[in-house]
């Protein structure tokens, strides 16, 4: 049934954007950034900045972003807050206000021809407050949203095709965007005015990173760390990442069903933890970890997107403000993590895990991303914890 907080059956003059959900409401708005159609699940996400960081994450890949926070595109867009490069990442956003010029002195582009370039369809002049609390009460629904500037919209045809997609759960988009060739990562951290660091390789530890659709940005933080990176892609073979010679392996980020990854991804793991190869998760690469072990992962009922999520550390009681991407989870209910599995951290918005460790083993993954961008940095100490376990 339409929800009635967001249904508009008749297009109110002036309207070149629109959403459709797969339950038949429809919201108008302003169109910007790409024309055309884009399907995919509608979440919500609650940081104030970085909204570049969030729409070239891969792990939204199949995912229209509504931002929470109105003003959106303000501080417009550069070259160096890219999270990924030609991987697909949200398919559009959801924003309240009209995006305006840019005022930033790092800006070197607005965000609507922004969103152009890179094929996104935006949306502006949504009632983004309804949408969200549509999202918390009912869960994050599959639509359509389509931007076309002179206003001509096949309502019917695009309810049709939001009801026909299929839905996250059981997808693997992992090998979607995870790269195509092996890579030797050199850059290391951003710093004001000096740009992107470069990494040497004389006599640090050697980490194999497994990309499911990971964030330049964690590979920066593991050369900040003190590790070299060599990235691999997200079907590469046991035999292949044991030739590397890696001192460690670092599990990434994605999109997708971990389920549905694990299939080639989980044998993998399962092996390297059988070898008490120092392993790091972070997000789909902690849940497949966890997968790995013996625990199970469940979809969520809207996830958690933000930049201000609280996560309590169980060894000292520690509470980490953290950044979060995540539509699925480790399902810490009673049992479920089964007796290999050790919970580290926790959810204090809604209980659900956010960090594992495996019994006996140099391997531990976190839910939330200490890597940041965008969001705050208390996590730092996992990447320097996973280079002194290398040994």
């Amino acid at each position: 049934m339409a929800d009635p907080a967001l249904s508009h059956a008749s297009k109110p003059e002036g309207a070149t954007g629109v959403l459709v959900l797969a339950d038949g409401s429809v919201a108008w708005g302003r169109g910007f950034g790409a024309t055309g159609t884009a399907v995919g699940e509608v979440c919500f996400n609650t940081a104030m900045t970085g909204y570049q960081e969030v729409m070239t994450d891969p792990s939204y890949a199949g995912q229209v972003v509504t931002f929470t926070f109105p003003h959106i595109g303000n501080v417009g867009t550069n070259p160096e807050d890219m999270e990924s490069h030609g991987v697909p990442g949200a398919v559009g956003c959801l924003v309240r206000e009209d995006v305006t010029d840019p005022a930033n002195f790092r800006s070197a582009g607005g965000f609507q021809a922004w969103m152009e370039k890179l094929g996104k369809v935006g949306i502006a002049g949504l009632d983004t407050r309804a949408l969200t609390r549509r999202i918390r009460l009912s869960g994050a629904p599959n639509a359509v949203i389509a931007h076309d500037p002179k206003g001509e919209f096949d309502i019917p045809a695009l309810i049709e095709r939001a009801r026909n997609w299929p839905g996250l759960e059981g997808m693997d988009l992992a090998r979607v965007v995870s790269r195509d060739a092996q890579e030797v990562w050199e850059g290391s951290i951003w710093h004001l005015g000096k740009g992107f660091g470069r990494s040497s390789r004389d006599t640090r530890k050697h980490v194999v990173a497994i990309d499911y659709g990971a964030k330049d940005n964690i590979f920066r933080n593991l050369v900040k760390a003190g590790a070299s990176v060599t990235v691999v892609p997200a079907q590469t073979s046991l035999e292949t990442i044991l030739g590397l010679k890696p001192d460690g392996v670092f599990l990434s980020n994605g999109p997708g069903d971990p389920a549905a990854t694990g299939a080639y991804a989980v044998p993998v793991i399962q092996k390297l933890l059988e070898m008490d190869m120092p392993v790091f998760g972070i997000c789909l690469g902690h849940q497949m970890l966890a997968l790995a072990a013996g625990a199970r992962t469940t979809k969520m009922h809207q996830g958690h997107r933000g930049a201000n999520h609280p996560v309590k550390r169980m060894a000292d009681g520690v509470v980490e403000i953290t950044s979060m991407n995540h539509g699925f989870a480790v399902d810490n209910s009673p049992g479920a993590l089964g007796d290999n599995v050790i919970e580290t951290h926790m959810s204090l918005f809604d209980g659900s895990n956010c960090g594992i460790a495996v019994k006996g083993k140099r391997a531990f993954g976190v839910q939330y991303h200490p890597e940041a961008s965008p969001g705050p940095q208390d996590s730092f100490y996992l990447f320097e914890k996973f280079i002194a376990s290398l040994g």
